[in-house]
Order: structure tokens, then sequence, then C-alpha cells
């Protein structure tokens, strides 16, 4: 992290991003969007990203926000992904099977093709984090007997998933270079809030780590459920699921907001609270290149304001 005269001079602001395909995806308060990828003739492609403004209450009210914002963000991630596949030069060959659906379907396919994804993630994410963890610990009821310990142990085998799945999927050479996408992307929004110009010299020699992560959301949401799920019962491993579900727009709703105010403040809460995400954030980050900086700039600078003011909080 910066040191403390760094933190004196810190301009706190909410643009965020995320790392794609051989590029990086940047998105301003206002929700203009751009996405900048090196393409296969190494220049970089920059195109804005059609993203309808936020209006609705229930996606600007503290708490309810949350839910709302990560379906969101979610959505444009994956959109965002698949693009940035195509602008890199990624061809995948369709089977005859998915040419066919593509010809009856027309232009509902790639709605169809994403739905598919998203619920196989969503039933995959269920098994791993809500199911496995709980069916587990439930083994153990006959040795403990006590909710919150229980809880605890569930808790950290969760953890323990997490960890060992971003270990694996770090060995595999796409997700390496995204990673490394990932640290620039971390590394230009630090250089942008501290006030320095947007150089390739400058941006390196900033931190790869940042509380604004989707990563520190993830591992808030892991630590923050450990307490709220410590008063759903453990009769019945269905009930216990079915809650925990219910919960679920909580706990994300709670963490949503820590996560804005680690963001916006530095002070010892803030920098306690975001230590656990800041430490995962080694497994998802890696140090990028100088192309890779060049990539992550070009995405920050499409979405700054043409007058050159500040995007604060």
């Amino acid at each position: 992290m910066p040191n403390n005269t760094e933190e004196q001079s810190c301009y706190r602001t909410s643009i965020g991003g995320q790392a794609v395909m051989e590029g990086v995806m940047m998105r301003n308060p206002v929700g203009k969007t751009a996405l900048a990828v090196r393409g296969a003739d190494k220049q970089i492609v920059i195109e804005d990203v059609d993203v309808p403004p936020v209006t609705a209450w229930y996606k600007k009210t503290p708490f309810v926000r949350g839910v709302f914002n990560f379906i969101d963000m979610m959505g444009l991630g994956y959109k965002c992904l698949m693009r940035s596949a195509d602008l890199a030069g990624f061809e995948e060959e369709e089977s005859e099977f998915e040419k066919k659906l593509r010809q009856k379907l027309g232009k509902h396919y790639e709605t169809l093709f994403q739905g598919t994804v998203l619920l196989f993630s969503f039933i995959l994410t269920f098994g791993l984090f809500a199911f496995l963890p709980t069916f587990l610990v439930t083994q153990l009821k006959d040795y403990v007997s006590h909710t919150f310990i229980l809880t605890v142990i569930e808790g950290c085998t969760k953890i323990a998933i997490f960890l060992i799945y971003l270990s694996a999927i770090s060995v595999m050479s796409d997700i390496k270079r995204v990673y490394q996408y990932h640290g620039a992307e971390h590394k230009t929004i630090a250089c942008y809030e501290h006030g320095d110009e947007l150089t390739v010299e400058n941006v390196r020699k900033y931190t790869r780590f940042h509380p604004r992560c989707g990563t520190s959301f993830l591992v808030i949401v892991l630590i923050i459920s450990i307490l709220m799920f410590s008063v759903v019962s453990w009769g019945n491993i269905w009930l216990r699921v079915g809650l925990k579900l219910l919960l679920l727009p909580v706990v994300m709703g709670i963490t949503y907001e820590i996560i804005k105010l680690a963001g916006r403040c530095d002070n010892a809460f803030t920098r306690f609270i975001s230590a656990p995400g800041l430490w995962t954030q080694r497994l998802t980050t890696r140090e990028p290149d100088d192309e890779m900086i060049e990539v992550a700039i070009a995405a920050m600078k499409a979405v700054l304001p043409q007058d050159n003011s500040r995007v604060e909080w």
C-alpha cells in the first residue's frame, strides 16, 4: 500500500474496472464505460460500451444498491469479456449444433448463451460455496454441538475452497495474463488517485492491490456470512441452505457499503477490514508488463472528463 505521505495526498475516486482478455474495462461514476484491448496486430483498440445510466432508486440507496449493482456488474463484465476475446483475435470454432442453434434463434442466440453461462455459473457457485461446505460440516454435528463453532468451521471451509479454486486456475496461461491486466488496472487507478500523470513510468511504481476490488468484495462476503449465518439453524441441511440464500442479499448489501467505505477512507478500521481482501489479491493479480499498463491507461483516459477535471467521491 502507499506510504503515509502518498495517502495524505490521495484523491478518492469511484472509477472502477475489470480485467478482460488482453485488456481492461474502465467505468466512471456517471456510467461512461470503455473497453481497451490489445489486438492481434498489437495495436490498442478502444470501444465505448453502452451502459444505461443509474437512475433507479434501488441502485442508489445504501444497503439496497449492493445486490443490484453487483448483478449489473456481472452482466457488464461478461459482456466485456466476450467482446474482448473478439477484439483480441481469439476465435473458437462453433460446433454444428451451435451453428444450427444460432441460425434458428438469430439475435436471441447471444441472450440465450449468456443466460445459460450465468445459470451454470450460479449452479457451480451454489454447489461449491453454499451446499458443499454445509454438507461437510453437517457430518461433524455428532462431535460439535455449538452453532457458532459449526458456522465458523463452515466459513473457514468456504474460504479454503475459494483459495484452492483461485490457486488452481492461476496456473492457466490465459488466466495468468488476465491477472496481469488486473494488476495493471489497479496500478492505473492508484496512479490517478494520487494525482500523478498517467504514464507507464508513473503507473509502474504503484501497488497492484486495491481495496475496491471484486476479490476483496468476495472475501468480505465470506467473512460477513460467518457472522450472519451463525443465527441460522443447523436442524436441516436444506433449510439451512435455503435460509442462507435468502440472507445472501443482506450480506451482499452490507459488503458493498464496506467496500465503498474502504475505497473512500483510509484509517485503522478500513485498513483492518481491507487486509484479508488485499492479501487474497496476491492470488488474483500479477505484476503487468509495460504493454499491459499502456492498455489500462488507454481505458482510464477514455472515461475521464474531457475538461481534465478530477473524478472524485
